[in-house]
């Protein structure tokens, strides 16, 4: 009977052992997600905790380095990025703002995603909360330079649900996904942006 306990005990610590930690079920859900495509809604919050904007749109991710946020409600927006650009594209202010990714937006919800940042390295990561099926893991930014105080990713079942991003403005901002799928293939096009006829750009 003692040898039998002692072979239970060693299967099922085994068992434990066996399971994916939180920064592991990250990191494998990222090296899959060469191609990515989601409905996602965004809300923005005060100080107080109050919603002050919600919006809509499509997100599309192709690694290495290529995102778009395509923002439709409550304004029209685009954010696109390609060979270590970041065009941020407003279609009621007809303008269009170009930066080089560099350490001062480095930490965008979409590069963490898109396969070309090395999490352990740059962040913090421990487990934050487990909500129902949805586990949420922190990161907090080594860089004490960082944008953001605070960034969690929640992962349902292993896939990408959701992201809470605390900045040093003391705005907090969510974004949950939905209908979200990994094609084979993404069109090249999505990651090109041609601003539009009497737009104005500007570098910076």
């Amino acid at each position: 009977m003692r040898i039998l306990t002692i072979i239970l005990c060693m299967l099922f610590s085994g068992l434990v052992s066996a399971q994916p930690t939180g920064l592991q079920s990250l990191e494998r859900f990222i090296a899959q997600a060469h191609n990515l495509q989601s409905d996602f809604t965004q809300i923005s919050l005060d100080e107080s905790g109050q919603a002050k904007q919600t919006s809509t749109g499509v997100f599309y991710l192709q690694q290495p380095g290529k995102f778009r946020w395509n923002y439709k409600q409550p304004y029209a927006q685009q954010i696109v990025s390609k060979e270590g650009e970041v065009w941020f594209y407003d279609a009621d202010l007809e303008q269009v703002i170009i930066k080089k990714i560099d350490s001062s937006i480095g930490d965008t919800p979409a590069l963490l995603l898109s396969g070309s940042v090395k999490l352990a390295e740059k962040y913090t990561i421990t487990q934050h909360a487990q909500d129902g099926d949805v586990l949420w893991l922190k990161l907090t930014p080594k860089n004490t330079e960082s944008s953001f105080k605070y960034i969690l990713i929640g992962l349902k079942k292993g896939v990408l649900y959701g992201m809470e991003l605390s900045d040093n403005f003391g705005q907090l901002t969510q974004i949950i996904f939905s209908n979200m799928t990994t094609p084979d293939t993404l069109d090249e096009s999505l990651f090109e942006f041609v601003a539009p006829e009497g737009t104005d750009v500007f570098e910076g």
